[in-house]
């Protein structure tokens, strides 16, 4: 599979413009040059990093009614400025919309049903386009996490229309496009062929949830205080996954039985399908999160990223390491 040049080895910026307490005394404050600075002398399992991902929720920039907050856009400007200066990509992800949030607690509801909220979208898309689509070292990313599978035509045929949108300004800006669940895997077969040639498949890799997302209070049925360990066997987490978190059993398909751990053998597994789909139809894979939560133990967290890294370094497929800052998942 091609490797997306100039995107093989990120972090993400979240906690900034979005997930946060939106006052631009807190924009101002949380994230400055200096962080930029400091991610250009980083290096993930021995590799540079070469771009940042940028979530950023609408209201940053857009006001509920559809207009447009300039002042918000200073900061993604910025972003950009900095990131050139410091000679780094930047992937602008939307991360929330008006009427649709991955997390349930943003209380953004409607967005697949309202055609307003879907127009608002289309615009903020174009104004983007508008602002950054000569900067060639930005790509866009449509929206993050749509979370329902059911919403799958529905996202396709928004994708379509915000692409043919998008494409009226810039042509050549990489969009950047996820499936349900979450940007799983596992969508990736059913997202459309796509005859743009600048589009990028994406997705998300934390699995298995139940190592990298122990004690979320966020996910269903979830203990707090819940521990497990990397180096416990894949038979042995399926087990504590049934008894805690059965929704998240799928992150053992195939390999329930197995006496291995979740090292690279398991995330080439993990990967596969999405891998071949993406090949299949001449596109580029992106995994624009995976990460490990803070309660895990920091060696654990460690090996954790070293094995999933050697998976994408396998298929070569770009990735964003979650988070740079903050987010219960601090690198």
């Amino acid at each position: 599979m091609q490797k997306w040049e100039g995107y093989q080895n990120g972090i993400n910026i979240g906690g900034w413009l979005s997930q946060c307490v939106h006052t631009k005394e807190y924009y101002n404050s949380f994230i400055t040059e200096e962080d930029f600075k400091k991610i250009k002398e980083m290096c993930i399992c021995g590799m540079p990093i070469d771009h940042i991902r940028l979530p950023v929720d609408y209201n940053v920039v857009q006001k509920r009614d559809g207009t447009f907050k300039e002042d918000g856009f200073i900061y993604i400007i910025k972003a950009a400025e900095w990131c050139n200066r410091y000679g780094l990509n930047m992937v602008l992800d939307l991360h929330k919309t008006a009427g649709y949030s991955f997390d349930e607690a943003e209380n953004e509801h409607g967005f697949f049903e309202n055609q307003d909220y879907q127009e608002m979208f289309y615009k903020l898309w174009e104004e983007f386009a508008r602002v950054f689509g000569d900067n060639k070292g930005i790509a866009f990313e449509l929206l993050n996490e749509v979370a329902e599978k059911e919403y799958c035509r529905k996202w396709n045929e928004t994708a379509l229309q915000c692409i043919e949108r998008i494409r009226q300004i810039t042509d050549s800006t990489p969009l950047i496009i996820g499936g349900y669940w979450n940007n799983s895997v596992k969508a990736v077969k059913d997202l459309p062929v796509f005859m743009d040639e600048n589009i990028i498949y994406n997705i998300h890799c934390y699995e298995p949830y139940i190592f990298t997302h122990q004690g979320a209070e966020w996910i269903n049925g979830m203990p707090g205080d819940f521990r497990c360990s990397i180096k416990e066997t894949l038979k042995e987490l399926r087990h504590k996954c049934e008894e805690t978190t059965p929704a998240l059993l799928a992150d053992f398909d195939g390999v329930w039985d197995s006496g291995s751990y979740a090292g690279m053998d398991y995330f080439v597994h993990v990967l596969k399908e999405a891998a071949d789909v993406a090949s299949s139809r001449n596109k580029l894979l992106y995994c624009g999160e995976y990460g490990v939560i803070q309660n895990a133990k920091q060696e654990e967290r460690k090996l954790w990223i070293e094995e999933i890294n050697k998976a994408f370094g396998y298929y070569g497929i770009g990735r964003a390491l979650w988070t740079y800052k903050g987010m219960f998942y601090e690198l």
